[in-house]
């Protein structure tokens, strides 16, 4: 059913938590954007998706979420970001205008859809040419979306999907469940690409997802508490989470990895069970990284589009973690001058970023060695952690193909040799699935 009378709470109303409230008033984003269609009641939740130029996909991605059980979708309020900046295409401007008039018709393949929008693409209401991407589309969903949502039952959720992202009848109850029984504020959903449209294209996102699932299986296997995929359609938190960490940033690319891992440092981040998403295998240029330009560069013959990190830079992140668990009554310059026994250019790395004096101030700071790691943590995130993979990569171990890096990083992880780029993905899905 399309929503039409009002969500007006004001953002200090009684009926919104104090920290929400505050977020609200302090961080949230301001006008022009609106809710298009009025709503009249609260929700247990909110499931957010942006979408530019998506006019072919959009209403896909809505009859797989209308597959969905009729009492959890009553309880879930679906919220269309239509957007694009000011300096948009002709083409992406007009499809956006083909998705509101869409939108504005009621279809009954989602009559038991509480279905609203946000226009982020018309006239005056376009997102700004700086700062005016994904992030910013997330975040005006979420931000408007708090006021509409029920904190009196239970602390609600904020969702995040892809308008070319498909998803199974399973979803909302899996989110539901899990939240209900993990004490993280955010959630990571797993996720495997839809089947490309070619054998090429198929082979490129296989390849693409082999590198993704390769990587976190790298962090597992060190110990690190980053372990996860950061997949824009594959989140959500707590709106309790979600106003205790800042809100949504507004980068036009990476903005998922940005959101978890600050999700991570103040909440916690846990892997949902039962179900899956299905995000798009297809090629694209709107972001200067992620899956759509990857597999845009391999298609078009870039044999360096895809590069694998080497078993060894996962073993040099794990010795380090190790000898900082285990030695946390040493000071910085200690541990400096035991990582360069580790290896040199972790040492290296390490005093670039100023690990010793850091760690001083996490040792004033925190009274036990629990507290102390957790900090810890905390500055060697999974920015860091990247950072240093890049570093170990563009010095000591240079990137390299599939085939001279997964056999060794499955071998460590107890598999069994597989046969190829495909076999090694479907074993890593698996792995990686929780179902």
């Amino acid at each position: 059913m399309i929503c039409r009378p009002p969500c007006s709470l004001p953002t200090d109303s009684p009926m919104i938590p104090a920290n929400i409230s505050q977020y609200l008033i302090k961080r949230a984003i301001s006008a022009p954007w609106k809710i298009a269609v009025p709503v009249h009641r609260t929700f247990a939740g909110a499931v957010l998706i942006p979408a530019l130029a998506e006019s072919s996909r959009l209403f896909t991605t809505l009859r797989s979420l209308a597959e969905n059980p009729p009492e959890r979708l009553d309880r879930f309020l679906v919220m269309v970001v239509v957007n694009h900046r000011a300096d948009a295409s002709r083409q992406d401007k007009t499809d956006n205008n083909v998705t509101l008039k869409r939108l504005a018709v009621t279809d009954p393949a989602l009559a038991k859809m509480h279905l609203a929008w946000v226009d982020a693409a018309s006239p005056g209401l376009e997102m700004p040419i700086k700062g005016g991407g994904v992030g910013l589309a997330r975040k005006i969903g979420a931000d408007l979306a708090l006021p509409c949502l029920d904190y009196h039952a239970a602390d609600p959720l904020l969702v995040y999907l892809d308008a070319d992202t498909l998803v199974r009848p399973d979803y909302l109850p899996a989110l539901v469940h899990h939240f209900e029984t993990s004490r993280a504020g955010g959630a990571v959903i797993p996720f495997r690409h839809q089947a490309g449209s070619s054998t090429e294209e198929q082979q490129a996102i296989d390849h693409y997802e082999l590198f993704l699932r390769g990587y976190v299986l790298g962090l597992e296997l060190a110990g690190s508490p980053y372990a996860f995929h950061t997949v824009g359609s594959a989140m959500a938190c707590r709106a309790s989470a979600y106003a205790r960490m800042g809100g949504m940033n507004s980068r036009a690319a990476g903005e998922d990895f940005y959101f978890l891992q600050q999700l991570h440092r103040t909440s916690g981040v846990a892997q949902v069970r039962g179900t899956v998403v299905y995000p798009s295998a297809r090629a694209s240029h709107r972001v200067p990284f992620g899956t759509g330009r990857s597999i845009s560069r391999v298609l078009a013959g870039d044999d360096d589009a895809i590069r694998f990190y080497r078993p060894e830079c996962f073993l040099v992140l794990k010795d380090w973690l190790e000898m900082v668990m285990h030695n946390t009554g040493l000071d910085g310059v200690e541990l400096l001058t035991g990582s360069a026994e580790i290896s040199p250019q972790l040492a290296g790395y390490l005093e670039s970023i100023g690990f010793a004096a850091a760690w001083e101030k996490l040792r004033v700071n925190n009274k036990n060695d629990r507290a102390t790691m957790t900090a810890f943590h905390g500055w060697f995130d999974g920015l860091r952690t990247m950072k240093l993979i890049h570093h170990l990569s563009a010095t000591d171990y240079p990137r390299c193909k599939a085939e001279e890096t997964m056999p060794a990083l499955l071998q460590r992880a107890g598999e069994q040799p597989a046969e190829g780029i495909k076999e090694e993905l479907e074993i890593l899905q698996r792995m990686q699935t929780n179902l």
